[in-house]
């Protein structure tokens, strides 16, 4: 059986992403994995994604068809059905592309440092510039190298890092072993936003060893994107801005006991209140009603949220002024 599974959650609207993706999986120099694919009830039919593959391609993929349930809820499917053989779970988004060395770095890496998590850098873009190498951790993080090619990195307190700024970490760069993927699972709940970085720092938590490699690991594709495809001006922002709420809080109860990061984190929090109470306000410019339902929900949870509304219009009639 294989040494990697490699799990995708399905759910696109146009022919070929898919295909894309997984032209880039068979063409590892790796080729010891099997595949899951979560047919998350995709608008456009895995069948036609997959009617050109060769048998012996075939042959190494399981699709599993569920009701939507969102990102995680594919992704925590596509875990349950990992073989028993499976050694380590590499993640890749549908739309996203792998480099050619991606699991055989990852494999090197994993089993030459005993590690049980791995990230490989995400290749930035002109659409998503915000991505950047490991590299960088190393020069301002004071990150120890343990390998040169790959470059691997490994940094002491890799969640606080991450808690400032997590855009050095993605889903199709991820690869967890045994230990992790056994126990670990998605928030499905959380189908708007932030569901990655609660796994993510679940994941480190309970790491055993935890490796960073600078060599980039995949691309990233423009396929259906639900975060990216929300604005403030989108009906779906307000429950992502409280999904996003709702998993920092969810953080905040695993740092307790860790005051810088628990101050990092109430400062999300409170980003997220001020966009989703900024969001209702332009609603009620544009003559729309505010969808007061989950503002009462979300109240009852976070009573501070109402001094963020009093902090915002005060602010807002001393600009006035």
């Amino acid at each position: 059986m294989a040494k990697f599974t490699v799990v995708i959650p399905y759910y696109q609207k146009k022919h070929g992403i898919l295909g894309r993706a997984l032209a880039s999986v068979f063409s590892q120099a790796c080729q010891d994995f099997d595949l899951v694919i979560v047919d998350d009830e995709s608008p456009y039919p895995i069948e036609n994604e997959l009617a050109d593959l060769a048998e012996e391609q075939k042959n190494r993929i399981k699709v599993v068809k569920q009701a939507n349930a969102g990102p995680g809820g594919a992704r925590n499917t596509g875990l349950d059905h990992v073989p028993p053989e499976t050694r380590y779970v590499a993640f890749l988004d549908s739309d996203d592309i792998w480099t050619p060395e991606h699991l055989k770095n990852a494999e090197l890496s994993l089993d030459r440092f005993e590690g049980e998590c791995y990230w490989a850098s995400m290749q930035a873009s002109d659409e998503f510039y915000y991505h950047f190498a490991m590299s960088e951790l190393e020069k301002n993080e004071g990150a120890a190298r343990l390998s040169e090619s790959p470059r691997v990195i490994e940094l002491p307190d890799l969640a606080s890092v991450m808690l400032r700024n997590w855009s050095f970490l993605h889903l199709s760069c991820m690869v967890i072993g045994r230990p992790l993927f056994e126990k670990i699972r998605f928030d499905p709940a959380l189908r708007l936003a932030a569901e990655d970085v609660l796994f993510f720092c679940d994941c480190i938590l309970a790491s055993r060893r935890t490796l960073l490699c600078d060599d980039a690991g995949a691309a990233r594709g423009m396929g259906v994107n639900i975060f990216h495809s929300i604005d403030n001006t989108s009906p779906e922002f307000l429950r992502q801005q409280f999904n996003t709420w709702v998993a920092l809080d969810t953080l905040q109860s695993r740092f307790s006991k860790r005051p810088a990061d628990v101050a990092s984190i109430a400062s999300y929090k409170n980003t997220a209140r001020r966009q989703a109470l900024w969001s209702q306000a332009g609603k009620l410019k544009r003559r729309k009603a505010p969808e007061l339902g989950l503002l009462f929900k979300w109240m009852m949870r976070d009573p501070a949220i109402l001094r963020a509304a009093f902090e915002l219009g005060a602010g807002k009639i001393v600009r006035s002024k």
